[in-house]
């Protein structure tokens, strides 16, 4: 997934709380809830160009073992497509080619 890069679908609302946020699918009507830390992992999958830029902000913002980093965004990642909640999709999709 590090070529691709994590939208978030038109069905699914966020609500940010005190450094938290919480996910509603509205077709499921499932929601998912995120601490401070996954929330930053949401807000920078979602932000950046693809989830490989958003993995190197992580890391340049948390103290963390890269390998334990890519795992836990990677379970993140997991479970917010299972629950209907992001989307992925090329990183290159809608951008003009310099070609």
């Amino acid at each position: 997934m590090t070529g691709n890069r994590a939208v978030v679908p038109a069905h699914v609302l966020i609500r940010h709380l005190d450094g938290e946020s919480v996910l509603l699918n509205l077709d499921s009507e499932r929601y998912f809830g995120l601490d401070g830390t996954g929330t930053r992992m949401l807000e920078l999958l979602t932000s950046m160009p693809s989830v490989e830029a958003a993995y190197k902000k992580l890391l340049e913002e948390f103290e963390v073992e890269p390998q334990l980093l890519r795992e836990n965004l990677n379970e993140l990642l997991n479970r917010l497509l299972e629950n209907g909640l992001l989307q992925i999709l090329p990183a290159d999709v809608g951008t003009i080619s310099t070609v």
